[in-house]
């Protein structure tokens, strides 16, 4: 079948993502560069860790522009599935945070809340934030055309509609799981949300507080497979919630192993958090994985033909030729 051509709509969404790439991956090139622009101390940016961080950031982002160039491409619909939806799967997780509260941040308080007392400059922040804001809404727009074109049957699908899944107990036990533990995540962050006097933060707890409880619930109703309601909606959030777990956790991670100018280390119940956050989110992503490639159909054998039977056929088509002669 010949792949199906980007319309409109997907082609502009994915220019306004690679647009809105440009500034953020220029800026990472000065830096790697040795040209700390925006920022009053040159060390800064000399640091190893810092280097390392730039370096893939600069990288996630890169793959995150050919992503959007794939988008407006027919090529882009034969990409293997896994290449398209792993590192959309992250990227969402990350920017959806960030599409959320910073624009609500700045409704709250103003422009201080790119205010800093680091050697970065403020407009770098509003320039990477803004930029951020604009890939993360062309992406997923993109993305949700392109699904449409290339899964169409995601959207159209009711939860009940499934077949029976062969590894369906094993899904249960690890769906039930881990919506206890992402309970006891989001509770605890929604917590951390409803104490915290900066605003910024308790608007970035309650976000990804509010996705880990729904992702919990997301996947156990897709691994139940039952009712007439349509897919795709807890689709969605498991999707959104499993990203941010795993992405923001893996980010908060790296942040702590190698320490570095940024000296953002995660220890005691924070820590934690973050931990069983990055694992929960992986292992609750692995099982929706499982999930859509049993009902896409993906591995499913014929059963095996008799011999006997194919021999009868055979018979029986020896028969009719005599009969026609």
């Amino acid at each position: 079948m010949t792949p199906q051509q980007a319309g409109i709509g997907r082609i502009t969404a994915a220019i306004v993502a690679m647009a809105a790439m440009l500034p953020y991956l220029t800026l990472k090139i000065f830096w790697l560069t040795g040209h700390p622009v925006g920022v009053s101390d040159p060390a800064f940016m000399n640091d190893p860790a810092m280097v390392g961080l730039n370096a893939m950031t600069f990288g996630m982002d890169a793959v995150a522009l050919l992503l959007a160039l794939a988008f407006t491409t027919r090529q882009g619909m034969r990409l293997p599935a896994w290449l398209v939806l792993l590192p959309l799967w992250l990227g969402a997780g990350l920017l959806s945070v960030v599409i959320v509260t910073v624009p609500a941040g700045v409704l709250l308080v103003g422009g201080s809340v790119f205010s800093t007392d680091g050697p970065i400059a403020p407009w770098v922040y509003m320039t990477v934030y803004g930029g951020f804001i604009g890939q993360g809404v062309g992406l997923m727009v993109a993305f949700v055309l392109y699904a449409r074109d290339r899964w169409p049957a995601v959207f159209s699908t009711t939860l009940g509609s499934g077949q029976a899944s062969p590894t369906g107990p094993f899904q249960t036990v690890v769906a039930r799981g881990a919506l206890l533990v992402s309970a006891v995540l989001g509770g605890t962050r929604l917590y951390w949300a409803a104490g915290n006097p900066a605003p910024v933060q308790a608007l970035q707890d309650g976000f990804k507080g509010l996705l880990a409880l729904g992702a919990g619930v997301a996947l156990v109703l897709l691994v139940r497979g039952r009712g007439a309601g349509p897919f795709w909606p807890p689709l969605v959030v498991g999707w959104l919630g499993t990203g941010v777990m795993f992405g923001w956790g893996l980010y908060a991670m790296i942040l702590t192993v190698t320490g570095g100018p940024l000296g953002a280390r995660m220890t005691g119940v924070v820590g934690l958090v973050e931990l069983f956050g990055t694992l929960t989110g992986l292992v609750m992503a692995m099982c929706g994985a499982f999930l859509l490639t049993e009902r896409s159909g993906v591995g499913h054998v014929q059963p095996a033909q008799d011999p006997l039977e194919g021999e009868d056929r055979e018979d029986d088509r020896e028969t009719a030729d005599h009969g026609h002669r």
